[in-house]
């Protein structure tokens, strides 16, 4: 598939067809924009009304004197259906639809679109657009686009979905002498989709870091799962447009109040580590520090600078958004006193008030920079004459060179600074021309690294054993939308978390004063009295909750009082019945929720709950699955955290039980498409436990009903253990567990590597021995589903469990292959595992559609040459080095 795409942005012949009409015509344009670019490829006019440009022209493309590469259609919709057959018929292999002024929404438009693109997919011609603006490669020298000039080649891959758009960006990038590797304006995105692009620039050697002027998304699941595959390697900077808070006003929830699309987006780029901004100029700013500098370890940044005031409006933006600035050691305190020559220790920002040296500013720099405290160093200049700046930024550049911590400079003006910003610029530092501008690279870029460190951190163990009732829980929503409900109460909704083992409330429905006192002397005292009825969710609001009723005497008048209150206040109100439940005393008031997002499916939101939730609006929105780390995330995320590890002296919360139930909730939501939200709130917590006090469901009548071990509705593929597990006997009759690997395996897959023979080591990696830590193993155990797969085998040993092997497949972009590689513990070799499990992953290869796996083996390893040819792969012996074996699958 990357061949096809190459036929499209790699292009070495192009045909253009268009009418041609005129020297403004888009056909014209394009003809005269590949001229002026330098391209070097044959570039050939097919004019539909036999008009155009000097030089050869054809009627149609049937009458090239070559297959070209490339078919650029400037046409009218109307013939589009008609170009694309002539390109199946003629085995081109790439189309790019450039058509400006066409109404997407007009219906004839989406008619003929449909009939085009269906031809295209059905012989595998991909389709850049409709609409597109088109593509600029300038380092083929290749512009089919509608700008008119050829940007400088760069490392930098621009994607927009808008047009205006990326032509204001190509001409500021004239002006700043920004670089590019390709520029891309994607159109409607029908067939090459936002993720192929990632894919396809991914592996492109010219692109380093990838922007994104994004508007919508679709297949977000693909979206995400290149965007994860990529984003560790080369940054990818996205300004998503459209932050509204559209919907928020029809929600029943506090989630769904608090939870809009943008939240969704946010959470979505945070799992799988990209950088959103908010602004163009953010958009280059962090691409700049990214190419120049090292990511931060940490949010600590030393400021130093030349004038209180920009360094104060800097400590002002860092603190605001969450950075913090370095606390320097007592010895770095000294040593900038004993540099300044100040009876004071210095302040923080370091301020470099009066006349200094060019030696002290460059020992300043250095003991704030290699302060061990500091995780970033920001320098702010003010110059009195351009001669001052230019000696600073030398000064700047010679000192830090080499420091492995990001270094970013903000010098102050413009026309007396240029030489300055120069010399910053050649020397690999980014600079600003505001401090805060400078803050928000550095926050942003620590961000950045969090968010890899989070993609990539080691889960803990769950606490148990977690197997949910899911058949239960489905009968209970089945009855629901069998009765014509899609708004469950309570009691029906704490019956679905009670099948994942959430916690609930000791309680009794009622329907008359008589149940209700029976419940209260059932349940024992103080208890919870509420009102049940669909047309009030939150029950607080109209008087239908009554808490702390301590006797049945209390019990009783809160019941007539509230039936007093449905009989003048409600009488037009669905009156379901009554609740009685056992009142809890906890400290803290959780909100857990789940709403369907309409491109991410479910989304997760925790936080602080009560009746002021949105007053607070304290809550981080996260994507399931979530594991025990991840989970943690989200807590730490909020400003309630604080409180629930304990603070002064006030005992906290059970944090590890919480990380665990949000597991548990996140199951629960992405079990069951049919939901279209659903809370609990609050959740009551302390050091002793959680307990569920009021939770409901809003039911979505038309999604499809769960199977067990699909999720298409989710966008990050969740652990398939139910889909690729089974239990197999070895010869020697020992029982072994087959399933997919998990992030927590990687301690267990550790130490079967520290355990195994140099030999061994020697033929699965070639004579290379790793290093066994966690950021080479996290390459093994902290995997894309959709992309790779990988099979643990794992043993009983007393009351805990050993890894004995590995197989996994690593699939290219398209499944077109898939890399295999296998290892095996040394006690259990010889005793058929490797054959197993080499089979067993081969049929998971035929269920996942891959047409060929491939592998490498050394020449020295017999066994598993002989484990290759046995099961009919093909095996080139050229490269004495390592041999190349290749089996085609055949899919049923």
């Amino acid at each position: 598939m990357r061949i096809q795409l190459n036929k499209i942005f790699q292009a070495d012949s192009i045909a253009i067809v268009s009418d041609f009409d005129g020297p403004q015509a888009p056909g014209y344009l394009l003809m005269k924009h590949l001229a002026q670019g330098g391209f070097k490829g044959k570039v050939f006019a097919v004019a539909l009304s036999g008009k155009a440009p000097g030089g050869a022209t054809y009627e149609r493309l049937q009458a090239l004197p070559q297959r070209v590469s490339l078919v650029v259609i400037c046409h009218e919709p109307s013939v589009w259906l008609e170009q694309v057959q002539a390109c199946v018929d003629l085995g081109i292999g790439g189309i790019a639809f450039l058509s400006p002024g066409i109404n997407p929404e007009h219906e004839q438009f989406h008619t003929e679109k449909q009939a085009a693109l269906a031809l295209a997919r059905k012989y595998q011609l991909r389709v850049l657009g409709p609409n597109s603006f088109g593509f600029i490669a300038p380092h083929q020298r290749l512009n089919a686009s509608f700008w008119h000039k050829m940007p400088l080649p760069g490392k930098l891959a621009l994607i927009s979905q808008s047009g205006a758009l990326l032509r204001s960006i190509l001409d500021w990038s004239g002006e700043q002498r920004v670089g590019f590797s390709y520029v891309v304006g994607p159109g409607g995105m029908d067939d090459i989709s936002m993720a192929d692009l990632i894919d396809y620039l991914g592996t492109d050697s010219h692109t380093a870091c990838v922007l994104i002027y994004l508007e919508n998304l679709k297949n977000a699941r693909r979206f995400m799962s290149a965007a994860r595959a990529f984003a560790r390697y080369k940054p990818i900077i996205v300004l998503k447009a459209g932050r509204t808070e559209e919907g928020v006003q029809a929600a029943y929830s506090h989630t769904a109040s608090l939870l809009n699309n943008d939240s969704a987006y946010d959470a979505a780029f945070r799992r799988v580590g990209i950088i959103r901004v908010n602004t163009v100029s953010q958009l280059f700013n962090i691409a700049q520090a990214l190419a120049k500098q090292p990511r931060p370890r940490g949010p600590g940044l030393s400021i130093v600078s030349n004038g209180g005031g920009p360094g104060v409006l800097a400590t002002d933006y860092l603190t605001r958004n969450g950075g913090k600035l370095s606390l320097f050691s007592q010895r770095t305190q000294e040593s900038l006193k004993q540099i300044l020559g100040t009876d004071t220790l210095p302040g923080h920002p370091v301020d470099l008030q009066g006349p200094f040296s060019e030696a002290q500013y460059a020992e300043v720099l250095k003991t704030c920079l290699y302060d061990e405290g500091t995780d970033g160093l920001l320098a702010i200049f003010s110059p009195q004459h351009p001669e001052e700046a230019v000696l600073a930024a030398q000064t700047l550049v010679k000192s830090v060179a080499k420091s492995g911590k990001p270094i970013l400079a903000a010098w102050m003006g413009e026309s007396e600074v240029k030489a300055a910003r120069d010399i910053l610029d050649q020397g690999g530092i980014p600079e600003y021309r505001f401090p805060e501008s400078a803050v928000d690279v550095f926050l942003r870029m620590y961000q950045y690294s969090r968010d890899l460190e989070m993609l990539y951190e080691t889960p803990p163990a769950i606490p148990q054993d977690f197997e949910p009732d899911r058949e239960k829980a489905q009968s209970i929503i089945q009855r629901a939308l069998a009765a014509g409900k899609t708004l469950l109460n309570a009691s029906e909704t704490k019956s679905l978390l009670a099948c994942y083992r959430i916690p609930v409330t000791p309680e009794r429905f009622c329907q008359n004063e008589e149940e209700v006192l029976a419940a209260g002397q059932a349940i024992g005292y103080p208890v919870v009295l509420k009102l049940m009825t669909p047309d009030a969710v939150h029950k607080t609001e109209i008087g239908g909750v009554q808490l702390h009723l301590n006797d049945e005497n209390a019990l009783q008048q809160a019941f007539r009082k509230m039936q007093a209150k449905v009989e003048t206040r409600l009488a037009n109100a669905t009156i379901d019945g009554y609740l009685v439940e056992k009142m809890v005393y906890k400290t803290f008031e959780i909100l857990l929720g789940a709403k369907k997002d309409p491109i991410f499916g479910p989304v997760i939101v925790v936080g602080r709950g009560g009746v002021a939730t949105e007053v607070f609006r304290d809550t981080q929105a996260g994507l399931p699955p979530l594991n025990m780390a991840l989970a943690q995330r989200l807590l730490e995320g909020t400003r309630m955290y604080p409180l629930l590890q304990g603070y002064r002296g006030m005992p906290g919360g059970n944090i590890n039980e919480l990380d665990f139930l949000l597991c548990r909730f996140a199951y629960l939501a992405m079990d069951f498409p049919q939901f279209k939200e659903l809370e609990i709130n609050p959740l009551m917590a302390d050091s002793q436990g959680l307990m569920v006090v009021d939770a409901f469901a809003v039911l979505d009548p038309e999604a499809p009903a769960h199977q067990q071990g699909q999720y298409p509705h989710l966008v990050i593929s969740p652990y398939p253990g139910a889909k690729y597990s089974k239990t197999v006997l070895l010869k020697s009759g020992e029982v072994v567990n087959l399933r997919p690997i998990r992030a927590e395996d990687e301690p267990a897959l550790a130490r079967m590597l520290q355990g195994a023979s140099n030999d061994s080591l020697y033929m699965r990696f070639f004579g290379y021995i790793p290093k066994i830590n966690h950021a080479w193993m996290t390459r093994f155990t902290h995997i894309d589903y959709d992309r790779e797969m990988a099979i643990v085998a794992e043993v009983s040993r007393g009351a805990g469990r050993e890894l004995v092997g590995t197989v996994r497949i690593i699939e290219d972009t398209w499944r077109e292959s898939a890399e295999y590689a296998i290892f095996i513990a040394d006690h259990v070799q010889g005793k058929g595992l490797g054959g197993i499990m080499t089979d067993y992953i081969l049929d998971i290869a035929r269920d996942r559609k891959i047409k060929k796996v491939v592998a490498t083996v050394l020449p020295t390893n017999t066994a598993m040459i002989k484990l290759f040819e046995k099961r009919g792969f093909s095996i080139d012996r050229s490269d004495m080095e390592g041999y190349e074996v290749e089996l085609l699958m055949v899919n049923g």
